[in-house]
This record gives C-alpha cells, sequence and structure tokens, in this order.
C-alpha cells in the first residue's frame, strides 16, 4: 500500500520549470545570488582601483585616438620612438592651448568675486524672505534643509573633486601610458588574436577594427561637436550682454559632453552670473530660451550629422550608464560610460549568445516584436478575426 502511494505520488508531481532546475548546472536560485555577488565583487574593485584605471582608461581613448597620427608619422620613415613623442608633444600643445585659454579668462572672472559675493548674499536673502512669505518656511527651517542637501551632497561631490585631482596628479603618468600603449601596440594586438582561437581570427580582426573606428569617430565627432556647441553658445552670451560670455560658453559647450546632466548644469551656470550680474528676469529667461534652442539644434541635427559614431546607444540605457559612471568614477565616469558601453555593444553584435544584449544596448526597434507582449489587446483582436 505504501509502495503504490509512493509511485503515485512520484506520478503527479509536477516538473518544476527548466530556469529552476538543475539540469544545466546550478538552479537560478543559486546562481542568481552568485551573479550579484560577482558583480558587486567586480565594481567594488573597480571603485579601489580607481586611481589607477582612470587614467589608464582616458590614455586608452586618446591613444586610439592618436593612433592615425603616428600611423602618419610612420609613414614618413619617423623612428618609432620620435614618432611616438611627436605624437605627444602635438596633443598636448592643443590641450595646452585650451587650458591657457580657460585659465586666462578664470583670471578675469576672479576680480568680480566679491562684487558676485554680495550680490550672492542679497539674492538669498530676497529667495528666504520669498520662501518664508509664500510657503510658511522659517529661515531656521530653510537653512536646516540646505544643511542637510550639502551633506547628502558632500560624498559625490568629495568623489567628483578626487577624481579631478587625481586626473591632474596623473598629468604625467597618462601621457606615459600612452607612450607604452603606442610603442607596444604590436605586441598587444598580438596577444589578443592569440588568445583566441585561430578560427576566430576574422570575426577578433573585425571586432577589434570596429572599436577602433567606433572610438575614434566617436571622440573627433565630440570635439567638432564641442566647438560648434561652444561658438553658438558664446555668440548667444555675447548678444544678450552676459560677462564672461566666452568663458561660460566654452564651460557650457564641455559640460555638454556629459550626456543629459551636463547641459542642465551648462543652462544653471550663465542664468546664475546673470541672476548676480544683472537686474530683473529678462536676461535669465533669454539665456533658457537661447539655450533650450541651442540643445535642440544639437540633439536634433549637430549630433546626428557630426557625432558620426557607428555605434549608437539608445537614451535609456545612456542615461542609466551616466548615472552609474558618475557613482563609480565620478565626472570621470561619465565622460567614460558611453564609449566603454559602445564597445561592449560591438563585442556582443559579434557574439550569438550576447547579441540580445547587443540589441537592447542599441536605439534599432525590432521588425517584429511579439505583439502578445508588446500590444495584448491588439494581439487579441488579431485572433479573434480568424475565426
Amino acid at each position: 500500500m505504501g509502495l503504490f502511494f509512493k509511485s503515485r505520488k512520484q506520478e503527479t508531481a509536477p516538473e518544476l520549470p527548466e530556469w529552476l532546475s538543475a539540469r544545466d548546472g546550478f538552479p537560478f536560485y543559486i546562481k542568481a545570488p552568485m551573479v550579484l555577488i560577482g558583480l558587486y565583487l567586480f565594481f567594488n574593485i573597480l571603485n579601489l582601483l580607481q586611481e589607477i584605471i582612470v587614467p589608464f582608461a582616458f590614455a586608452g581613448l586618446i591613444a586610439v585616438l592618436l593612433n592615425p597620427v603616428y600611423n602618419r608619422f610612420q609613414k614618413w620613415k619617423f623612428n618609432k620612438i620620435v614618432a611616438i613623442v611627436l605624437t605627444i608633444f602635438l596633443a598636448v600643445l592643443v590641450v595646452g592651448g585650451i587650458m591657457f585659454f580657460l585659465s586666462s579668462q578664470i583670471v578675469q572672472f576672479g576680480d568680480m568675486i566679491p562684487q558676485l559675493e554680495k550680490k550672492t548674499i542679497k539674492l538669498l536673502g530676497n529667495l528666504q524672505e520669498w520662501l518664508s512669505s509664500t510657503f510658511g518656511i522659517s529661515t531656521e527651517k530653510q537653512m536646516a534643509m540646505l544643511d542637510e542637501a550639502i551633506n547628502n551632497s558632500r560624498a559625490y561631490v568629495g568623489k567628483t573633486v578626487n577624481t579631478l585631482f587625481g586626473i591632474i596628479s596623473f598629468f604625467i603618468l597618462i601621457p606615459l601610458y600612452i607612450f607604452l600603449l603606442l610603442f607596444y601596440k604590436p605586441l598587444i594586438l598580438n596577444f589578443i588574436f592569440e588568445v583566441f582561437d585561430e578560427n576566430n581570427s576574422e570575426q577578433v580582426a573585425e571586432i577589434l577594427q570596429e572599436t577602433k573606428g567606433a572610438v575614434q569617430s566617436y571622440i573627433v565627432g565630440l570635439m567638432i561637436e564641442t566647438t560648434i556647441i561652444a561658438t553658438l553658445n558664446s555668440i548667444a552670451l555675447l548678444i544678450l550682454g552676459v560677462q564672461y560670455a566666452l568663458l561660460l560658453g566654452v564651460i557650457g559647450a564641455i559640460l555638454n559632453l556629459i550626456p543629459y546632466i551636463g547641459g542642465i548644469i551648462a543652462i544653471a551656470l550663465p542664468v546664475l552670473i546673470s541672476f548676480i550680474t544683472k537686474d530683473g528676469y529678462t536676461t535669465p529667461l533669454l539665456i533658457i530660451g537661447a539655450y533650450t534652442v541651442i540643445q535642440f539644434l544639437d540633439n536634433n541635427i549637430i549630433v546626428p550629422r557630426v557625432v558620426s559614431s557607428k555605434v549608437s546607444v539608445n537614451a535609456l540605457i545612456s542615461i542609466l550608464v551616466v548615472l552609474l559612471g558618475g557613482t563609480l568614477w565620478g565626472v570621470s565616469g561619465m565622460f567614460l560610460s558611453i564609449p566603454f558601453v559602445a564597445v561592449l555593444k560591438i563585442i556582443f553584435d559579434r557574439i550569438d549568445e550576447l547579441k540580445p544584449w547587443g540589441k537592447l544596448l542599441g536605439d534599432t526597434m525590432p521588425d517584429d516584436p511579439p505583439a502578445k507582449v508588446v500590444n495584448p489587446n491588439e494581439a487579441e483582436d488579431k485572433e479573434r478575426t480568424l475565426f
């Protein structure tokens, strides 16, 4: 009798779904925590090694960008070391010229700091009175809210400042990385090819070629876009009579390199300066209008035509990775996030098992999405019409 019930129980027992079973190794409820622990350790290591990885990542991007210049010097029969040194020297001259321009503008801006402080204190006093009269928020409560906001943002600001000072402190290390990456380029490429099977050599070469082209076109496109936006910003601010128009225009264009978030900060800076240096609200409103038009032109005309990257990352993923990059490495992480995801997409698109992830990162909508999932009502209507 017992055997009968035991065998009957075995026959009627429901079978576990395949994703919860252990037929292909560990079950899902064991795999998921292992993956999460692995991701946590991976990002924790990236955070701990920030001072080493960030300058090396910037050096890698710059080395890919400078590679055509280095190849040109080699075609002109320059010695290998001389070609690398000349390539880095030209890059330093360009960066030095930009830094000299910004520093000269910042020195002029520093002369008005006392005036800005007085106007800022006056504006803050007016704001406190308006909040008290309109919303009934006392001055003590406003100061407590301000202190809480400062304390909450202090960790993020500290990470950003540390990152910036880290980049400055590695100002010598980054050119050294670039020199070594260009010098050992044949060794690195040979290692990548030897790691993979010979049957995949064509696929590896295609990935490397696309990665190089995507990074180069992305960075060159950003440089052209930054120049155009800096010019438009400066012209708009000069027309509106905003002081330090050139400095604010260039800073706004540089901030615009940070997707979505940088554009908001770029608008806030000249608006703040106009509030402090001018009376009334006409100029700040005109600045907001002008920058909105420039942002529209940038997003709909300049970026599609100028930033001709071979890899397009959709807006949702862009915002997520920019925020994650900022949390991980501050401002440097925001700059590095988009090229990093673009490289990942190239790799994912070339590996069959990872192609769905590549499609998720891209901005190409599927031609035949499953109607029962995307639009279940429409799918039910189609089924009814068949019968």
